[in-house]
């Protein structure tokens, strides 16, 4: 049952006293003839005009009441719809002595209706619509926050996204950049041959990426089934099955902590491109990049949590290990000694797991003393083939894959890699997964010798990407926070919510 405070209460009672007066507190079949952004473009000549400074033509806008003004026998008030807000003036004249009464006596900020009108300029010189008609289209329960201080509790933002975004335009506006960017991307590598494809949500082996997966039950079938950690293995699948252009852009869950680039849910664009390489791919994303920041009409050198990041110049590319001596500072000695390794992150504070191999403990290395310092868009080429267990082998170092990732402002946004058509060398490291997860590892992959099966078709040279949306976002965006970028992010529980029955 949900409960109102002394205000909401009273607006309840307003509603049903309308309703006991025929007035329908929330009608149908409202319609408007245009936006208020296309009201003002299309009337905002007579704001020039010398003399007579208003228009003849009758027009219906609807909104949000943002703001109202009583002055006796006229009213002032500022509506707002997707487009903006503008200001509408009535009086007692033109609504006639009942309707602007019961108006003004029961009509409040926070309620949507529909008005109709003439543009025209007041006294003070403000460009407005003079109201000739005005209904009700839905009656507000719940008041807004108070106008001079806001909607500013975190918090509350997160939890009531609707209501952020009635009191604060940018969020509007950064959620239409999210929509620009998803369709630019979409549109940009369709044109490239890709083929958009849906694959399983739920999978009955968690794979495709490391991370732990979250686990639902099947009743009829009476089995365990997992939420997608990734796309990867269906569309691998599917490059066997003959499409050699294939991506899908949607959700993806993992099982981990919350921070501010981790959200359980989240989207990402995965795609494979059968006979190109990954340094294709690399390209391919330098140009995506490009075209996003046209599309988005913004400068080759952009501002990120005060930093200024560099999209004019090729993106830098630089091997892994030598990141790590270059741009980490670490002895190359240290490097490929499994125990110097252990010894300097232990010294540094980094308690490290002294059961990893070398690879992994190189990725320690990377993570610790060279992430953060990755600014400008920077490759990241050429990874310890243990921590790369979907990748191909170099044919010049069996210990390296073939894989990048992007890295920029510090944090990764892509990670590509020649993709492992071997049947029995994918087999042998599925198998090494499994140990790892007998010694602990929550997030090694499951052997899925279905997968293995379809690579022992054949699958051609192929290269595959995945791209995480919602970090791209947050950087066209400058937005510090991965839930400042999704509209309803994960929350923990209030203490209500946990009680059952209430």
């Amino acid at each position: 049952m949900i409960s109102y405070n002394q205000l909401e209460t009273q607006r309840l009672k307003t509603a049903n006293e309308l309703k006991e007066k025929g007035i329908n507190p929330y009608p149908h079949f409202i319609r408007k003839d245009m936006s208020v952004a296309k009201f003002k473009s299309k009337f905002n000549y007579i704001t020039e005009l010398d003399d007579k400074k208003e228009d003849s033509i009758l027009v219906s806008l609807a909104g949000r009441i943002k703001l109202m003004r009583i002055a006796g026998k006229a009213v002032f008030a500022n509506i707002e719809d997707e487009s903006g807000s503008i200001q509408i003036y009535f009086n007692k004249n033109t609504l006639g002595d009942d309707w602007f009464n019961e108006v003004k006596n029961n009509i409040e900020v926070g309620d949507i209706i529909r008005v109709r009108g003439y543009a025209f300029v007041t006294q003070k010189g403000e460009f407005s619509l003079h109201v000739n008609e005005l209904q009700l289209a839905t009656k507000a329960i719940s008041p807004l926050p108070e106008k001079y201080h806001g909607l500013v509790d975190i918090e509350i933002r997160y939890r009531q996204r609707y209501l952020d975004m009635i009191m604060n335009p940018d969020v509007k506006k950064d959620f239409k950049t999210r929509s620009i960017v998803i369709s630019t991307i979409r549109k940009f590598i369709e044109e490239k041959g890709f083929l958009e494809v849906e694959t399983p949500m739920m999978h009955p082996i968690a794979g495709g990426a490391n991370a732990r997966p979250f686990v639902t039950f099947h009743n009829t079938l009476g089995v365990d089934r997992f939420l997608r950690i990734a796309p990867e293995l269906y569309l691998k699948r599917l490059v066997v099955g003959g499409f050699e252009a294939v991506y899908e852009m949607n959700r993806c869950f993992r099982n981990e902590g919350m921070d501010l680039t981790h959200n359980p849910e989240f989207t990402s664009i995965e795609f494979y491109w059968a006979y190109h390489t990954y340094r294709d791919l690399m390209n391919l994303t330098e140009e995506l990049f490009s075209t996003l920041l046209d599309a988005l009409d913004m400068d080759k050198i952009i501002e990120f949590d005060g930093m200024k990041l560099d999209f004019s110049k090729p993106f830098a590319r630089i091997n892994y290990k030598k990141a790590i001596v270059e741009i980490g500072g670490i002895d190359p000695e240290i490097v490929e000694d499994r125990e110097k390794i252990l010894e300097k992150l232990n010294a540094d504070g980094f308690l490290a797991n002294d059961k990893l191999d070398l690879g992994h403990l190189q990725a320690e290395l990377f993570d610790n003393y060279v992430e953060e310092k990755l600014i400008n868009p920077t490759f990241i080429v050429d990874f310890p083939i243990s921590i790369s267990p979907l990748s191909r082998r170099s044919d010049d170092n069996p210990m390296v894959a073939e894989r990048f990732e992007l890295f920029i402002a510090g944090r990764e946004l892509a990670n590509g890699f020649n993709e492992l058509n071997d049947p029995i060398d994918q087999y042998e490291r599925f198998a090494a997964q499994i140990e790892g997860k007998k010694a602990g590892d929550d997030e090694a992959h499951e052997m899925d010798e279905d997968y293995v099966r379809a690579l022992s078709h054949g699958m051609p040279p192929t290269a595959g990407e995945g791209l995480g949306i919602d970090r791209l976002v947050m950087l066209l965006t400058n937005k510090k926070s991965i839930r400042d970028v999704i509209l309803f992010p994960a929350m923990r529980p209030l203490k209500s919510e946990n009680k059952k029955g209430e």
